[in-house]
């Protein structure tokens, strides 16, 4: 408890990150506050709003500003969209690759790209929410001036977060982006462990407390998932420049173990509500069909979970292959004298960082998977499905990811100013892996 104290200590008597702190709880407060505030002509008390599958997603995403039919009920997702397209378009245009390859300025450009695209997806989502998702007993006026009128406090919204994001990572601390979203999952979590204390009552208290104890399990576990790595010892050529000979270390290459984050399961996510559609339009003529809609209409029953899976190690081999490059990798190390021990460098270096990388990716896609399908079988143990759903699936992921990378910044900033760090032992590792070196 001393070691805490002097811990928070040291935090705070550092100016500039105080300061940064400061500044990150002034924009979450105004993010919650924002996610409080119903859209103008609603009547909250006439919104009964269940989202489910990829909507139930978005909304815990959210922290329950979509189905509150909030200011922010877009939140920061258009823009998370917009990237990922923007991502893929560099994979697949020449003319973004050649962008992505300029330096600051093309990244600057890029961003500039992803901002235009954001107002653009913003707006289509806004109109569809509008549409589909607010009921007209609760609305106060005329549809079509509702209509236009949420198009764009929505998509000021949407602008407003986007902006915070960028304060909170230039002036606050940690990823402004991925921190709006892990609040907006963190904020359902004390309600989801009071709503699971009352659905126990007086006589399961000795269960609720073996719950906790396994959500508590499931995050170490979680957590190993997104810190572990394989490195691959690398090994720089001495050089002679002047009169000193420099190079000559060995370094490490970081090959994650869960290199795709949280994407598969977003992905396969987005792909589940395909066969109960295409059940239900033969589900009239067909008892096949009719009992493939059933079985797919439920997230707990074992052909959901099943093909979730299977989706989920697809996917994750998928975005790997598109994320990691190991040729790129190879001829980067061969530009800067590195060389892998016993591999020559070039043709040989890629090939043997793509087996490395997929040996590794599948215990990582089959571990994925099963956190993917904790909170299912949490719901079947009789956990309720607001407290079962932090025990897996996007949203642990995102806390835990994002938790890392901020107490990695901190540590930094103590270590900097030759304070101790937070680990008694050892260092805070985040997504970025601090400890070792990338090529």
């Amino acid at each position: 408890m001393n070691r805490l104290i002097t811990t928070f200590k040291n935090i705070f008597a550092i100016d500039e990150l105080r300061g940064r702190i400061l500044n990150t709880l002034l924009f979450i407060t105004a993010f919650r506050l924002g996610s409080a505030i119903v859209l103008p002509g609603v009547d909250p008390n006439k919104l009964n709003l269940n989202p489910q599958g990829l909507l139930g997603l978005l909304d815990t995403f959210l922290g329950g500003a979509f189905s509150k039919a909030s200011i922010f009920a877009l939140g920061i997702m258009p823009y998370i969209s917009a990237s990922i397209a923007i991502q893929l378009l560099t994979l697949a245009l020449p003319y973004f690759q050649k962008m992505q390859k300029e330096g600051e300025s093309g990244r600057k450009r890029l961003n500039q790209i992803t901002r235009v695209l954001t107002i653009g997806v913003t707006a289509v989502q806004a109109i569809t929410y509008v549409r589909t998702t607010i009921p007209a007993e609760a609305l106060l006026i005329d549809r079509g001036l509702f209509t236009i009128s949420s198009l764009f406090i929505l998509t000021a919204g949407t602008i407003f977060c986007m902006w915070l994001g960028e304060r909170i990572t230039d002036k606050g601390i940690g990823n402004g982006i991925s921190m709006i979203i892990m609040i907006g999952i963190v904020s359902r979590l004390p309600g989801a462990i009071y709503g699971e204390a009352l659905s126990r009552g007086t006589g399961g208290s000795l269960i609720f407390v073996l719950e906790l104890v396994g959500l508590f399990f499931v995050i170490m576990g979680a957590v190993v998932l997104t810190q572990a790595v394989r490195r691959i010892p690398i090994q720089y050529a001495k050089q002679v420049i002047g009169n000193k000979v420099v190079g000559g270390q060995r370094q490490y290459l970081p090959l994650k173990l869960n290199a795709a984050g949280v994407m598969p399961i977003i992905f396969a996510q987005a792909l589940m509500f395909i066969p109960t559609y295409v059940a239900g339009l033969f589900a009239e003529k067909s008892d096949f069909a009719a009992s493939v809609q059933n079985a797919f209409q439920s997230y707990t029953t074992w052909q959901y979970n099943l093909l979730f899976s299977l989706l989920i190690i697809i996917f994750t081999f998928f975005y790997t292959a598109i994320s990691v490059n190991p040729v790129q990798i190879a001829d980067d190390m061969k530009r800067s004298g590195g060389f892998i021990p016993g591999v020559k460098p070039g043709l040989q270096t890629s090939e043997y960082i793509g087996t490395v990388l997929d040996r590794i990716t599948l215990p990582g896609a089959v571990m994925l998977a099963i956190v993917a399908i904790l909170p299912a079988i949490a719901n079947l143990l009789g956990m309720t499905s607001g407290f079962a759903q932090f025990f897996g699936g996007t949203s642990l992921l995102i806390m835990v990811g994002v938790v890392l990378d901020t107490l990695q910044q901190v540590e930094s900033y103590l270590l900097m100013r030759r304070y101790e760090g937070l680990m008694k032992s050892g260092r805070v590792q985040g997504r970025a892996n601090s400890e070792t070196v990338a090529v």
